[in-house]
């Protein structure tokens, strides 16, 4: 067992330490990870602020926060990855805990040059095809080949791994031709307390925003990517038609570029007032979304996702918001479908949308607000309770 005194820990991420990724998805587990086994912990970020590696205490972890830019990446990288194995000898850090494929990739590195560390793949989940799918990369090109090889490479020499979603070691095996049978499954966990029935409908933002009588859809996210983009306002404009432009508002809460979202809205003939786009810090956004009756979760109908964990519909189950979502996402599709938490967009058209709108109002006609959270929440508590995510840890750090 990893034990306090004996052993250091490494956590290495390829986000910024300010975002969202870092704050709610890597932070809450490495205090769960601290808990557990009272070790001394450094977390690797990136940061573009600055030319030079830069370190800090942050609370009860160490940051060391390494440049990265666009220009030259993998160099940059190359330089990077020397520097972290430095950092590892020097401070004698014996754990390495990668989250998410991409970082597992440098933390297999580190391992096959220093076969003593422990290398621990947290989030494991296709990342090299859902870029190609979601068309940011192509199949050939060096960036996929490299990273698909390294997905490989990554699951061979760990030590233990940790898996984003149900079904990933099926997929290892058909695309690596690996089988493996000691694993965990940990999905994108929430704060039940930050996002929970006190902040919902809180009546002076619904009066500031004009939304205490409207029906308000929720979308908090980015454009484009793995995510659907036109088929989104498709969707919002389809709402507006058969609810009214009285009635309906669409809740955007994102970092978008507010002259792309408009020119979206006009291209869709959306009524300006329907549409309201805000960026707000994330200690802010469980309040925020509060004000919705139901949230849109719309990733595009890519295969990898379904071994994929998003951390928003977790979000949008702990306020107890029914989700318009399209199939095979991770569980969660499933989950909504089996439990009438929502509705299933099965075809990307008016068809579709007008099918998933008709049950959302069914819903939201014959339950009152109270009745839909107390129907959704306990999704959120069985599905995506920290709690699952520290019996994980526990299994993975007491048998090493």
């Amino acid at each position: 067992m990893i034990k306090a005194g004996g052993n250091k820990i490494l956590f290495i991420t390829q986000w910024q330490y300010n975002d969202a990724l870092i704050q709610t998805y890597t932070l809450p587990y490495i205090r769960i990870v601290q808990n557990i086994t009272g070790c001394y912990t450094y977390l690797i970020a990136t940061t573009k602020k600055t030319s030079s590696i830069k370190i800090s205490k942050r609370q009860n972890v160490v940051l060391i926060e390494l440049p990265v830019s666009k220009s030259f990446l993998l160099l940059r990288w190359f330089f990077n990855i020397i520097a972290i194995r430095r950092i590892v000898r020097r401070k004698k850090i014996s754990v390495l805990h990668t989250m998410c494929t991409p970082a597992g990739s440098i933390g297999a590195l580190l391992k096959i040059l220093n076969r003593k560390l422990m290398l621990i793949l947290d989030s494991v989940e296709p990342h090299a095809e859902s870029m190609v799918e979601g068309g940011q990369w192509k199949k050939g090109n060096m960036k996929f080949r490299l990273l698909f090889y390294m997905e490989k490479k990554q699951v061979k020499v760990a030590d233990k791994l940790i898996m984003a979603a149900e079904g990933m070691d099926r997929y290892i095996f058909k695309k690596y031709g690996i089988v493996v049978t000691d694993f965990q499954i940990k999905p994108a966990c929430v704060d039940l307390n930050l996002f929970s029935g006190s902040v919902i409908k809180d009546k002076q933002l619904l009066a500031q925003y004009n939304l205490t009588d409207k029906i308000t859809c929720l979308y908090a996210g980015k454009l484009g990517g793995f995510y659907l983009d036109d088929e989104l306002f498709a969707f919002v404009k389809q709402c507006e038609n058969y609810w009214g432009i009285t009635k309906f508002r669409f809740l955007m809460l994102s970092g978008e570029d507010g002259a792309y979202v408009n020119k979206q809205r006009i291209k869709h003939e959306i009524d300006d007032d329907t549409l309201i786009k805000l960026f707000v810090p994330h200690k802010d956004v469980p309040k925020y979304m509060g004000m919705a009756d139901f949230a849109v979760s719309p990733f595009k109908l890519l295969p990898s996702k379904r071994y994929s964990t998003p951390i928003k519909n977790g979000e949008y189950m702990a306020l107890g918001l029914p989700i318009v979502i399209t199939p095979n996402i991770s569980t969660d599709s499933d989950i909504i479908a089996q439990n009438y938490a929502g509705a299933i967009i099965e075809t990307l058209n008016e068809v579709g949308y007008l099918n998933a709108i008709k049950r959302i109002e069914s819903l939201l006609i014959n339950n009152s607000r109270q009745e839909i959270y107390n129907r959704i929440r306990p999704l959120a508590e069985k599905y995506r309770n920290f709690t699952i995510a520290e019996e994980a840890y526990r299994l993975v750090y007491d048998s090493l």
